[in-house]
């Protein structure tokens, strides 16, 4: 399992949630939501510094990660997060 995210939608993040070089986006498991890989639940995100990482990427100066609790969510998939122009925020796709 990776993570994949374009510079666009790594740019958005940056400058929607005003993050500096060394900052960190995490994805966590939350109840609610839409998905296609897990049914009644979905990720949200915050700024904090991880206790476990599981997979991660950095890009723009940002690190963006899942712990390693949160990773049951992908259920093998790669989570790819790109940049939506018609929606003007990002998108998840997660691949097999």
């Amino acid at each position: 399992m990776i993570i994949n995210i374009t510079n666009e939608a790594a740019a958005w993040y940056k400058q929607e949630l005003n993050l500096t070089n060394g900052d960190f986006i995490r994805f966590f498991v939350r109840y609610g939501g839409c998905s296609t890989v897990q049914k009644g639940f979905s990720f949200g995100i915050n700024t904090e510094e991880p206790v476990d990482i599981g997979v991660k990427i950095e890009m723009e100066g940002i690190t963006f990660y899942i712990e390693e609790k949160d990773l049951w969510y992908l259920d093998g998939h790669d989570l790819i997060i790109e940049y939506n122009s018609n929606y003007e925020e990002p998108v998840f796709h997660y691949n097999k």
